[in-house]
């Protein structure tokens, strides 16, 4: 690798597994030191289990591998006190912090809106967008004190349009935006850079679980994935059923570099043409 942020640090929440793994390893690669965050537990009603402390160290491990420093921490992000503290702490061991990726987010349970419980739709309020909220009101001030950087957060395409079953995964992820576009115009004196990405489906264990197999193809019994690649793959322009973290983490390196050093308030979709399919 070329060592692009070699002698910076970036901080990445929901590190332990998929595109937070992704990223993380990648800017290990480049030379970054890293700081991976990560909840460690299930929360509430989600069909599907969130990553473990063993896949944190996993991933921390594997940025370790190409010889840069990592600081993995148990934090959630809908803890001001314990995200905030998390960033401080790892910031003052590594000596400061330039990029953020804002990317912890979850999948509440397939419903219309009339009827989302009250317990789902907090959940995923409180992790995508007030998450999201925390996360960066914790990191600008050490960004601030390097004379700049950037955060990139973890939208969706999801931001961009309405899906049905929804509701609060799509609120969440509009109001990331919305987080987005008024950061960038906050903080664009300060040389301090705000963006995000929007993925399609990806290729981790928010897509690839019994719960979406079953929402997209009711008519078969105990479907797996096999059985769900066509219907994903009508979601694109480009024939393919889904991206792979990689994908992401390619668009997440490219705002956070100098090469995207005038590229601020702008959602960028990673998303096969799926945007123009509506």
């Amino acid at each position: 690798m070329s060592g692009l942020f070699r002698g910076k640090v970036v901080a990445i929440t929901g590190a332990a597994r998929g595109q937070g793994r992704s990223h993380a390893v990648r800017f290990a690669e480049e030379g970054a030191d890293v700081i991976a965050i990560d909840i460690c537990e299930n929360i509430g009603e989600l069909t599907y289990p969130l990553a473990t402390k063993d896949d944190l160290d996993e991933t921390a491990d594997a940025a370790r591998a190409h010889g840069t420093r990592v600081v993995s921490c148990v934090a959630d992000v809908r803890d001001p006190a314990a995200i905030r503290a998390a960033i401080d702490d790892s910031a003052a061991a590594l000596g400061g912090l330039d990029v953020v990726s804002v990317n912890a987010g979850i999948a509440p349970p397939y419903a219309p809106v009339a009827d989302i419980t009250d317990a789902s739709w907090n959940d995923v309020i409180d992790v995508n967008l007030t998450g999201g909220f925390y996360t960066a009101r914790a990191a600008i001030p050490h960004l601030r004190s390097r004379g700049g950087g950037s955060i990139i957060f973890t939208a969706s395409v999801a931001g961009a349009q309405g899906m049905a079953n929804l509701g609060g995964y799509v609120a969440s992820k509009h109001g990331l935006l919305g987080l987005v576009k008024t950061m960038a115009i906050e903080l664009g004196a300060e040389n301090i850079r705000v963006n995000a990405v929007l993925p399609t489906s990806v290729a981790t264990p928010m897509v690839f679980n019994d719960a979406t197999y079953e929402l997209m193809r009711p008519d078969v019994e105990n479907p797996q994935l096999d059985d769900i690649v066509d219907v994903l793959r009508t979601i694109q322009v480009l024939p393919i059923p889904y991206v792979e973290p990689s994908d992401i983490t390619n668009a997440v390196m490219f705002l956070a570099s100098d090469a995207a050093r005038y590229v601020t308030g702008v959602a960028l979709p990673v998303d096969g043409g799926a945007l123009h399919k509506k």
